[in-house]
């Protein structure tokens, strides 16, 4: 063990080596709110991310990542504009289908409508944007998405779902 500079706080001689295992295992410790991203192409498409982002007021920006082997990358490389759904408490069963490989996720009993721009909009959510594909940017096997918000309700209730620790949560007092 080596002292860090200027705490004398010991710190570990040999750190784990860096791979995508460190990088799940230490993000699992940090608690991220839910969303749940969807888009309109030839069907509707959709997945649960805990990756958004604010990024500028003005232009008001947001960010999400996915991933190019996804089953939603093929609309979403070509989406013009996308939903952003931020999801309550109450919703980790609407988290866990847009989360799981496979799934009809847009059929019964998930409720949504055409919102803005033709964006599938999901009902009963905290808060949800209608944002416009301002730049897709390559990130290994992702692309983080840069979306200008173009549309937006924030008068849901409740308070927020959250995943930490490989499960979704609500938030304590």
């Amino acid at each position: 063990m080596t002292a860090s500079p200027g705490l004398g706080v010991p710190l570990p001689t040999q750190a784990p080596a860096a791979s995508s295992d460190l990088l799940r295992s230490v993000f699992r410790r940090h608690a991220a709110g839910v969303a749940v991203i969807t888009a309109q192409g030839s069907r509707p498409v959709g997945f649960t991310a805990t990756s958004l982002n604010s990024v500028a007021a003005e232009p008001p920006l947001i960010s999400f990542g996915v991933g190019t082997g996804s089953s939603s990358w093929p609309v979403l490389a070509e989406a013009e504009h996308v939903g952003v759904h931020i999801l309550a408490e109450d919703q980790r069963d609407l988290a866990a289908t847009f989360a799981r490989s496979g799934a009809d996720r847009f059929a019964p009993p998930t409720r949504w409508r055409t919102g803005p721009e033709g964006v599938p909009v999901l009902d009963g959510v905290l808060a949800w944007l209608v944002c416009r594909v301002v730049a897709r940017v390559p990130a290994g096997d992702h692309r983080v998405v840069l979306g200008q918000v173009v549309a937006g309700d924030p008068s849901g209730s409740g308070r927020p779902l959250l995943y930490h620790q490989g499960r979704f949560n609500a938030l304590r007092d």
